[in-house]
Parts: structure tokens; sequence; C-alpha cells
């Protein structure tokens, strides 16, 4: 990283560098975040760069909201999100407070190869408590990161009168203070912590896998909680606080876990919503922008195509929605809300980052507001889909550990009847179109190219059938997974929901046995 930025940045030791991380740790080889983040520190301050770093764990999305804040050239969190207690992980943010992206990521890469040799003084994690140039952005940063949250608070005399409670759980991770202050920016009550899982804990003792993405069999206590305390809404941020899952006690008395496609039908409903009733009279509907990743759900196109703003569509991973939001203000756009369907969500642009933080506390307004219309936000999402149309899609993955079968998979697609091409049909499925983003082809397009870059690093293919279903099937950046996503998009006229749905999970049972063929493969069903 040194070896990189000094290259990049002729200013490197006059702007510093941002340092963060969460609470995991391996206690067998003492190696916590928290130790990797001292290290890293140390290596740029033995070279003379000034290092902001956090003196407490902090959620994800403060290391790119401090990068742009204190203008350093760059910054890291030490984390691994969501994945198994064994794992830790480096993230790389640049000066434009959006996560890395070519060519920085292979430039790196190189420097890597060329540095493999630490120099003196890179184990000296005692440095950071030593040297004059190590500062704390901690309290400076909490405090403008919960102003700036303001901003998108449009009803905080009606949130600190709700009658709604809130249960908040943080996955023993970094969120519970993080989230609490939220709440009180916004004006409301604290919500109520799950008591198990509110304090760090990098063994993640209480959830088989700490991803709340899992849905309800991971949020047991939250919802065993909420019955208890009579709260009707549950908000769990993942353990680095970037990503948010949300339930609800619908009136049958069950609950029901949001997917992240749902989440995001509500989210941008309630920003356009809140730019309409807030904006002045001369904002112009054409300069807003909202963004997903393209194996997220169409749900933010349909409502853009009947409101008049746009939407964009990126390569999956947040640092393609950040880099391009960049872009967009740099333009004088207005971006109001992205988001990914593994619940990551941006609402507002104080951070090019999916935030869990912020995402929590909007989404507790929203149920607070809907509240005073009779509404939950389970009915909101209905009115949604009838007035833009029912977007319904399901997304799941098979565990794979061997690369060369995960290759086999995907190349037995590109070559699927006879050399260089691809299948006509999938079971008794008409296929329109398809789309390989590996390799840069696109068959609906004139020219047979893709408008999204090529990307040759990781596997994905998207095929358009004929009855409207859209669906992808793709490696993971970040686990041995191959996922898919599918989704039937209809017109607001038609609202048979039960008819989609069926017709959703008839493509996804050809597409697994067609073009997965699971037994075959090895490949293992994702279960919790």
């Amino acid at each position: 990283m040194y070896k990189y930025l000094e290259r990049c940045f002729s200013d490197f030791r006059q702007r510093g560098f941002v340092v963060g991380y969460d609470t995991r740790g391996q206690v067998t080889s003492s190696c916590s975040s928290k130790r990797l983040a001292k290290l890293t520190a140390a290596v740029l301050l033995a070279k003379g760069v000034p290092v902001y770093l956090f003196s407490k764990y902090v959620p994800t999305p403060f290391v790119p909201y401090a990068v742009r804040q204190l203008k350093a050239a760059a910054g890291v969190m030490i984390t691994a999100s969501h994945n198994r207690k064994e794992d830790n992980g480096y993230k790389v943010y640049w000066e434009n407070g959006a996560q890395i992206t070519s060519p920085h990521d292979k430039e790196i890469l190189k420097c890597i190869e060329e540095c493999v040799e630490p120099w003196n003084g890179s184990w000296n994690e005692n440095l950071v408590d030593t040297s004059p140039l190590t500062r704390d952005p901690l309290e400076e940063i909490s405090k403008i990161y919960m102003e700036d949250l303001k901003k998108i608070c449009y009803h905080r005399e009606l949130n600190t009168k709700t009658n709604l409670k809130f249960i908040h759980t943080s996955f023993h991770g970094v969120g519970h203070d993080y989230v609490q202050l939220a709440f009180k920016a916004f004006g409301f009550k604290p919500p109520i912590p799950v008591p198990e899982q509110k304090d760090p804990d990098p063994d993640f003792s209480t959830v088989k896998c700490p991803n709340p993405e899992e849905g309800e069999c991971v949020l047991e206590l939250s919802l065993r909680l909420a019955e208890k305390e009579s709260a009707r809404v549950v908000v769990a941020t993942d353990p680095d606080a970037d990503r948010l899952a949300v339930a609800e006690l619908q009136e049958n008395g069950r609950w029901k876990v949001f997917t992240g496609n749902e989440l995001a039908a509500l989210f941008g409903w309630w920003m356009f919503r809140s730019w309409k009733a807030n904006g002045s009279r001369e904002a112009d509907v054409k300069n807003v922008y909202m963004l997903a990743t393209t194996v997220s759900s169409k749900i933010l196109k349909a409502i853009a195509l009947k409101e008049g703003f746009h939407f964009e569509e990126t390569l999956p991973g947040f640092k393609w929605i950040g880099s391009r939001v960049k872009d967009l203000l740099d333009n004088g756009k207005e971006v109001l809300f992205a988001f990914e369907e593994s619940i990551g969500f941006m609402c507002g642009t104080s951070v090019l980052d999916k935030d869990g933080v912020s995402a929590a506390v909007v989404i507790a307004e929203m149920a607070s507001y809907l509240e005073t219309k009779n509404l939950t936000l389970a009915q909101q999402l209905t009115e949604i889909y009838e007035m833009y149309g029912y977007h319904i899609s399901k997304t799941s993955y098979f565990l794979c550990y061997e690369p060369p079968t995960i290759k086999r998979v995907f190349e037995k697609l590109r070559n699927f009847d006879f050399p260089k091409s691809y299948p006509k049909s999938c079971g008794a499925y008409g296929i329109l179109h398809v789309r390989d983003v590996t390799t840069g082809y696109d068959s609906s397009q004139l020219n047979k190219k893709s408008v999204l870059p090529a990307s040759k690093n990781s596997q994905m293919i998207t095929f358009t059938f004929q009855n409207g279903c859209v669906a992808t099937l793709r490696t993971s950046g970040t686990e041995p997974k191959i996922k898919y996503y599918a989704e039937m998009c209809a017109r607001p006229e038609q609202s048979d929901k039960t008819f989609l749905e069926e017709q959703l999970q008839k493509v996804i049972e050809a597409l697994i046995e067609n073009f997965l063929e699971p037994s075959k493969n090895g490949l293992i069903l994702r279960s919790v």
C-alpha cells in the first residue's frame, strides 16, 4: 500500500492514511483486527506518513467517510464482514471515499509481489503509541457523521413521539454504540439491544453464522426479545455494520424477514418521496439518480420509468456503485439511493459505500411514519408493487470448494450444444438473450458487446427468458459459492402474484437441474 500510494500522491506525507478495524480476533494466533490495524499503521508511520487510527472499533462505513472528511490519500478497514469467525480481511478505499477498482487493485497486487520482505520496524505495533504522527479521529468523525445523518431525517418530531419500539442486534460486532447514537440523532428513544449479542464477541457464539442475510434462523434471539417487549420491528446490522436485515411482525403473528430486494423497494420509494416532499420547486427530477448492481432487483428501474428520474446499473459489488456515484456527484447530479441485493444500502451520499447504521435509522423513521397512516412496512411494500409492478425475486447459492468444478460449470454454458454456443433454452423455458460479463458478450446488443465492462476475473452469465424472467449465475468474490439470482418483473396491471411466484420457482428448478447439475458436480445447496 505504502509503495503504491507514494507513487500516486506527491503529498502523501501531508494527507495521511485512515485505518479502522472491527472486533474480530483469533485467540490461538493472537491475531485480532485491532492488532492487524496497529501493524498496518506501524508500516506507514515508520515511513513518516501520518496515520488516522481509530482508537476503538468502528463500522466499516466510518473509514470511507473519514477518508473524504479528512482528505486522506486512502484508507483501510480490517474486517471480514459477515464471514465465518476464522476469516479476516483488508478493505481498501481510495481518496474519493469509494472502494478501489481497477487499475488500483492490480497495481497494488504488483507492489505486493515487489515487497515480499517486510522492512525494519514493520512489526513494531507499539509505534502507534509513541509516534507523533498517530492521530485518533474517533470523536471528530463520530460527531460529524451523526450530524450529517440528520440530512436524511425528515420526520424528527414524529420520531420523538412514536409508540413503536425497535429491537437492534449487532451480531456480536461493532454496531451497538453507533446505532444507539444514530437513533438519538433522529430523535428516537434508543432501540432495545439483544443483550446476548450487543457486545463484541469474535466467536459469534450465539449464531451458527454471523450473516443476518440468512434470515429467521439467525435472528432467533432478536425475534424472541421483540415478542417479549411487544416490539414490531427488528433491525440487525452485520458484524461490521455495513449491511442491514429487517424483520417485521405480521398480523397473523408470524415474522416477515425482508429480502434485500424488498427493502430496496421500500428505501427507493421512501427516498424519492422524501426528496419530492422536501425539495425546492426548482429541483429537477431529471437530475436525480438511483443505482443498483446488475444482479439486484429491477424495481428501482420501474420506479424511475414512472417518476422520471434516472436509474443506472453497475457490476456486482459496492466498489462499482461508490465510484459511479462519485462521478455523478462531480457532474452536479443528485443521488438519492443505491443498493445491492445482499442487504447493502446507501441512503444519501455522505458515505460512498453501503452503510447499515444509516439504513437502520432510516427504516425506523419509515416505519414510524407508516404507523401514523395505519400501514406496516409489508403493507407499504405491497402498495409499491401494485403501483410499479410486482418484482418477485429469489437468491440463493451452492457451495463449491473446487475451483476447477466452478470453471467447468461456466465453460459448459459457453460451449453448450457445440463450441462457442450458449444455451437456447433451459428445460421447457426459451432463452431470449444471454449476457456473459466474463467475456464481454451480450446477444441483446447490436454489436454483441456487453454495456457493463468485462470482468475476466469472475464468472457471471445472465439469461433473459421469453417469459420475462431474468436469471444470473455468478461466483462469489469472497466465498466458495456459485450464486443464483432470479426475478420475475411484471407490469403494474399484471397483479397475479401467485402465478408469478410459481413461474419463478419453475425457472429456478430448471436452471439448477440443467445448468448447475448439483449432483453431477458435487455442489452443496445452501443450508444454515
